[in-house]
This record gives structure tokens, C-alpha cells and sequence, in this order.
């Protein structure tokens, strides 16, 4: 296994180079973990910091220069409607009406699309922040000096105790894989660290960078709170939002109105927050009534209360 990349592949701009580079999210999974929030809305539209975790990998790939349908694909198969509704003209759309495909699927059936070209795989339920690099600079290292031969994961250390992964490391999101990978695929249901990961390690082909930032697989409640959690430390107050009561270390989206009390929280476009919320997420549109007191909870429309206490999943 190597680690240190030759050859260039990437601009100092961060705009992909020969080896010709396309950008596609896997956007098909249905969350099942993260039921009930996922019973109505696709995992890969999620909000995280109130930007749908799907909006997070596209910014992340148009900072590498990577956007439009030419360069960038997103797959959907649960709630596919919503996924491509939210997606039409920003990324070619592979639906997968049959169920999800895999990570290794869902690239397969996008490979007449690829055509040749490496391809840059992000998840779409990976939360991804740096707070010294703009998303998309912040991967860059991923694509910096790549010879279009190897495979590349994108990887965080193990944590203490954990199992699996590659050389004590663990993937984070993102992966490169070159076009002689992709194009044996096997167009049917299964994992890329089955199809490519572990066959370029026996191989001797894949090479490990490491990621400076924060990640977060946000598979679980807890997880996804944490996410959020992490996300809220910014503060942001939309322009729109009212706020006649407090929001302290909290984000709060457009037209959202605190009248009680957030700390710590995520407040979403349109929700309304009279009573106290402490390390909360509050998605677009939901209520928290006079009276309420929350914490490590997810709150959705219609009341839907999720608890997330016990971060780490």
C-alpha cells in the first residue's frame, strides 16, 4: 500500500487536470437507522446546519470545479422523486427504481456517463468540515498528484477499538477510483470496498489520504445530532430570522422565529421555537410550543421528537 501520491492531477486552483475527473454522490440510500425522521425524507436530504446534507457534497465537489450534469452525477432510489426534484439541473440523475444498488452498483450503473473518466465518489451522508479549508480545498489532497491508475480513499484514524479498516485508518466520505476500476464493475447490488478498495490493497494500489477536518458518518440519530451540533458552533442568524428571545451559540435559518430559548441548537427556515431548546435540532417548518423544554432531541414537523442523547452513535 502507498501513501505518497506522484504525478499531477489537480490544479493549484483545485480544478481537476488530465487525468479528466467526474464528481458522483450516492444519494439512494433510505436511512434506516435514522427512522423515523427518514420515513418521509430521503437521509441524503437531511439538513445539517440547515443545508441538506446532498447541498453539502455538491458545494464540496463544485469547490474542486466540479458542477452541471457534465461533470457531476447524484443517484436516488428511496423517495427518488424528492432527491431528483431537488438535484434536476445541477447533476446528471441515475434512478435506481428498483431499490439502491450499492455504492459499487450505483457507480456501475453510471458508467456509460463516466465514460472513461476517473471519478471522484462522495457520500451523501458524510458531514465533512474544516474549519482552516473551503469545501472542495479541504479534499483536495484526494486528487493532488494522482496518476489516474490508483485507488484513493479519503480516511480519518481508527478510533480506539475499532475494527476493520485500512492500515488504522478508517474512510471518510470520499473516494477516487481510476476508470479501469470502474469499468468492471459488476452492475448489480454490492460495496465498493468489496468491488475496488480491497481489491487495489491486495493489489498494492491503493493509497490512504488523510483528512484535516471533522467528519461524521451521520448513519444515526446521535450521529446526526453531533453533526448539527458541530455545525451550530458557527452561530449564523439568518438576515430573516426573529429572534425576541434568545439564540445563544445556535444557528437559526430564514425566517425562523426564537421566542424562547436555543443554546446550542439548529433552528431551521420557517420553524418556530417558543419554549427551550438545549443541543436540539429543529427542522424547516416544525414548532416547539411554550411550555416544551428539549434537549438532544430532534424535533420535526408535525411534532415528531426523536431522541439523540449518547453521541457517537
Amino acid at each position: 500500500m502507498t501513501h505518497s501520491p506522484t504525478g499531477p492531477a489537480v490544479a493549484g486552483s483545485g480544478t481537476p487536470r488530465s487525468p479528466e475527473v467526474c464528481g458522483v454522490v450516492l444519494a439512494a440510500g433510505e436511512g434506516q437507522r435514522l427512522r423515523p425522521l427518514t420515513a418521509t425524507v430521503p437521509k441524503a436530504l437531511c439538513p445539517v446546519g440547515n443545508l441538506p446534507l446532498l447541498d453539502h457534497a455538491l458545494r464540496r465537489l463544485a469547490g474542486l470545479g466540479l458542477l452541471g450534469p457534465e461533470d457531476v452525477a447524484v443517484n436516488a432510489a428511496y423517495l427518488a422523486d424528492q432527491v431528483v426534484a431537488y438535484a434536476t439541473g445541477r447533476a446528471h440523475l441515475s434512478v435506481e427504481p428498483d431499490g439502491p444498488l450499492g455504492t459499487s452498483g450505483g457507480v456501475a450503473r453510471l458508467r456509460k456517463w463516466i465514460d472513461g473518466r476517473g471519478v471522484l465518489v462522495g457520500n451523501a451522508d458524510a458531514y465533512l468540515a474544516d474549519p482552516f479549508r473551503d469545501p472542495g480545498r479541504d479534499i483536495e489532497a484526494l486528487c493532488d498528484g494522482w496518476s489516474g491508475d490508483t485507488v484513493r480513499l479519503l480516511t480519518k484514524p481508527c478510533r480506539p477499538g475499532e475494527a476493520g479498516g485500512f492500515s488504522g485508518n478508517r474512510f471518510a466520505g470520499f473516494s477516487l477510483l481510476p476508470w479501469r476500476y470502474v469499468a468492471t464493475l459488476p452492475d448489480e447490488h454490492s460495496d465498493l470496498v468489496r468491488t475496488a478498495w480491497r481489491p487495489a490493497e491486495a493489489e498494492g494500489a491503493l493509497e490512504l489520504i488523510g483528512y484535516e477536518g471533522h467528519y461524521l458518518d451521520t448513519g444515526t440519530p446521535s450521529l446526526y445530532l453531533e453533526a448539527n451540533l458541530h455545525a451550530a458552533g458557527a452561530g449564523l442568524v439568518d438576515p430573516s430570522a426573529e429572534v425576541t428571545g434568545t439564540a445563544t451559540g445556535s444557528v437559526v435559518g430564514a425566517g425562523a422565529h426564537v421566542a424562547g430559548t436555543a443554546t446550542g441548537s439548529v433552528v431551521g427556515a420557517g420553524a418556530h421555537v417558543a419554549g427551550r431548546i438545549t443541543r436540539c435540532v429543529v427542522w424547516p417548518g416544525a414548532t416547539v410550543e411554550p411550555g416544551e423544554d428539549l434537549a438532544e432531541v430532534i424535533r420535526a414537523p408535525g411534532g415528531l421528537t426523536v431522541p439523540a442523547a449518547g453521541l457517537g452513535g
